[in-house]
């Protein structure tokens, strides 16, 4: 059975509750939209434009990499936190402004064990 777009999206919104303990508000702010647009997101009444569909995606690869290191409540502590691996900016910025690789090569740092 295929899913729908709606579906997709309702998914994800789900698994960054799950894996990243993002409320729909946090996934609003990120995102740059509502907390009434994430809602309808949720229930399948509206799907994202294709430039947040990105910026979902990309928070979504980036809570998924985090969650391989932390639990929830860090992995969304980290979000939001500046970090010296991301020149003091926070992740949750980054995303917005589409420079995740950035985000990844940290993760990737931090999975590596180089930067304690």
């Amino acid at each position: 059975m295929l899913m729908t777009m709606a579906g997709a999206i309702a998914n994800i919104i789900d698994d960054l509750e799950d894996r990243g303990h993002l409320k729909g508000t946090d996934i609003a702010n990120i995102a740059d939209v509502s907390v009434a647009t994430v809602s309808r997101w949720r229930t399948g009444k509206a799907t994202p434009q294709p430039r947040t569909q990105l910026v979902i995606a990309d928070l979504r690869y980036v809570v998924d990499r985090l969650a391989d290191i932390y639990t929830p409540d860090e992995t969304r502590i980290w979000l939001y936190s500046r970090n010296a691996l991301l020149g003091g900016e926070r992740a949750i910025d980054l995303i917005n402004q589409n420079r995740t690789e950035e985000i990844l090569a940290a993760i990737e740092r931090l999975d590596a064990g180089a930067f304690l």
